[in-house]
């Protein structure tokens, strides 16, 4: 049987959503896990740029913003992150440790009829918990403790998570990284097959599977 825990556990509830805690800035607002306290965002400058501040204390929850962008006009996109601590035990490849100081997602679409059996009951089962139907597919950005730069990492609970890691290990950190990606040829790499239109980005900073905490600040991912 297909509980709670495990779409928890899979990642799809952060990806779907429930109300806004925090008022929303420029589109973006909170979006919390049934079950999870959340960690806490806010917009505040760093070093000079505009930046949402993520502080999350045993906690896990996603700063979202919807998009409407046609697959055929997906290009660049360019992401920044400040890191100052990795979060000591994490690992984004085991399923009850998979906490990371910082990550961005992109939400895609797709036909959801060609998921299998098990992933639409799951699908339905986080839309009567959240309201909200997961997206098609997601493709994450993280900042991983040990995994090489460049790596794909299936999400240990489901397919429909994909993570690419973009930033390892502490020698980057107390500064801001600054990427630029191929969306599309990032998704083919980690799919296999092109992606949808786009429907969403976030950033999430969680520290729940470990019980620890983390801090990170992002400047808001540009398209184009």
């Amino acid at each position: 049987m297909i509980s709670r825990r495990h779409l928890l556990q899979a990642g799809w509830l952060p990806l779907a959503g429930c109300a806004s805690r925090i008022a929303p800035a420029e589109g973006w607002h909170d979006v919390a896990i049934p079950g999870k306290r959340a960690t806490h965002y806010s917009w505040e400058r760093k070093a000079d740029r505009v930046a949402i501040h993520a502080r999350a204390e045993s906690s896990a929850s996603m700063w979202r913003r919807r998009v409407d962008v046609p697959a055929d006009r997906l290009g660049a996109v360019g992401f920044s992150w400040w890191v100052d601590e990795l979060i000591a035990g994490a690992d984004v490849a085991h399923a009850d440790r998979t906490d990371a100081p910082a990550r961005v997602l992109f939400g895609f679409g797709g036909d959801h009829s060609r998921l299998s059996p098990r992933t639409r009951l799951m699908f339905e089962l986080a839309q009567a918990l959240t309201g909200e139907e997961p997206p098609f597919a997601t493709l994450a950005y993280v900042w991983a403790n040990e995994a090489p730069v460049g790596s794909v990492i299936h999400n240990p609970r489901t397919d429909r998570v994909r993570k690419i890691v973009a930033d390892s290990g502490p020698q980057q950190l107390g500064r801001w990284r600054d990427h630029r990606r191929d969306l599309a040829a990032d998704f083919l790499r980690a799919y296999g097959e092109p992606p949808g239109p786009l429907v969403s980005i976030a950033v999430m900073t969680d520290a729940d599977n470990t019980s620890s905490s983390a801090r990170a600040w992002y400047a808001p991912p540009t398209l184009g």
